[in-house]
């Protein structure tokens, strides 16, 4: 697993710069926030698992303040913002702090807005069309989503072959069983979870455990 990188911002919005977000650790986690003030204990514990990219998805009136207070607070994280699906997501979440993007899909103007934000980015696709379109326009690191109901490993698979240059980052469905076989083929540089963060465990901001789960997650590509 590659170092954290340091607190300055990932280089640029070029995608071939995205790579350095997908080799930071072999799982992404996947946070919804509903309350800030956990942001930053959180963010704590699984950096000191083991996984320093955090995806803080933008779906609840926190998500903005847990970017900004991970960003500030602590230094090991690398904290994206995830479910990006407008440009005006974009602006915010990189005026919070947030040093990738990742959305569920892409427009042109998504896009277009992605790469002038000036951090990396990984937009979504499920179909062999959406691969190439976004060849087309230079960009390799993707994310792939919903990944088991897209298709899975043996879509991912079949995609090897003919689209070699393309990189995923699987998301959607993945758990602790599946994700080894994910990370397994050659087109997959690490996978974006959930099961590292159990509902139980937020509740009652159970930090170690939180820890502990991201500990085994990150030694998941070893398997």
């Amino acid at each position: 697993m590659t170092s954290p990188l340091p607190p300055s911002p990932l280089p640029s919005s070029s995608p071939s710069t995205t790579g350095s977000v997908l080799e930071l650790a072999p799982v992404v986690p996947v946070v919804v926030l509903e309350d800030a003030a956990d942001a930053v204990p959180l963010a704590r514990a699984l950096v000191a698992g083991g996984l320093p990219a955090i995806e803080v998805t933008l779906r609840t009136p926190a998500a903005l303040d847990a970017i900004r207070a991970i960003a500030g607070d602590v230094p090991g994280a690398v904290v994206g913002a995830g479910t990006v699906v407008t440009p005006a997501n974009v602006s915010d979440a990189v005026a919070a702090g947030a040093r990738f993007l990742v959305s569920p899909g892409w427009t042109d103007g998504l896009l277009d807005a992605m790469r002038a934000s000036g951090v990396p980015f990984l937009p979504g696709v499920s179909t062999t069309s959406e691969v190439v379109a976004l060849l087309e326009r230079g960009v390799r690191e993707m994310k792939f989503f919903p990944a088991q109901a897209a298709g899975g490993t043996a879509y991912l698979k079949s995609l090897s072959g003919p689209l070699p240059q393309a990189r995923f980052c699987p998301t959607g469905g993945i758990d602790a069983a599946t994700a080894p076989a994910y990370l397994s083929l050659p087109n997959v540089a690490c996978v974006g979870g959930t099961w590292m963060l159990p509902a139980d465990a937020l509740a009652a901001k159970d930090w170690d455990r939180v820890e502990s789960l991201a500990r085994e997650a990150a030694g998941l590509r070893d398997r």
